[in-house]
């Protein structure tokens, strides 16, 4: 990012290539919606690129990048610009996923059923972490799904150490209420 401050636009387009990908992932788990998801990320990075003269190397790179992707999810989610995508728990998967083909030639894999339950699973995990509140799921999905540390987390949710951890304390505690059916067997 000192590369792209300095004015090269090379750097710029590596940093984009690096971090397109996770940041879109991000997003699309906090707005539910794919296409709301990419042109989000777009406004990131134009926002990045905006501001590049002004970029203080304060923090690593991801905590800006990822605190300025959230701030721009939670004030969408706010605003009712994202429409989200409804998971039904009834059904496998999530919308509009094509369901794989049948294979003929025998597969060393998990069977089918197993991809099911597991596509099922995924899908009631995905639900629960939806349902928590957008400050709640933001930290769950920074911590979980990309691995940033609780300094890191808590810089881009803008709030000390000590609430971050008593909010993914919360997080976790509701996760784990609403996902015991999964861990443990229905009474027959």
């Amino acid at each position: 990012m000192l590369d792209v401050k300095a004015g090269d636009d090379a750097s710029f387009e590596l940093l984009l290539h690096k971090y397109r990908t996770p940041l879109v992932n991000f997003l699309n788990r906090m707005v539910r919606n794919p296409a709301a998801a990419e042109d989000l990320a777009q406004e990131v990075f134009l926002r990045v690129y905006r501001a590049r003269k002004q970029y203080a190397p304060n923090a690593k790179f991801t905590t800006w990048l990822f605190h300025i992707a959230t701030n721009l999810a939670l004030n969408a989610l706010r605003d009712g610009r994202c429409r989200q995508m409804e998971v039904s728990l009834d059904q496998p998967g999530h919308p509009g996923a094509e369901e794989p083909a049948a294979m003929e030639l025998p597969d060393r894999g998990p069977s089918v059923e197993q991809q099911m339950i597991a596509r099922d699973r995924a899908a009631v995990i995905r639900a629960a972490i939806h349902a928590l509140p957008e400050k709640q799921r933001a930290a769950v999905l920074l911590h979980k799904y990309h691995e940033l540390d609780y300094d890191e987390i808590a810089r881009i949710l803008e709030c000390s150490e000590s609430a971050l951890k008593s909010l993914l304390f919360r997080a976790y505690e509701t996760l784990r209420v609403r996902l015991a059916p999964l861990v443990t067997p229905p009474m027959a």
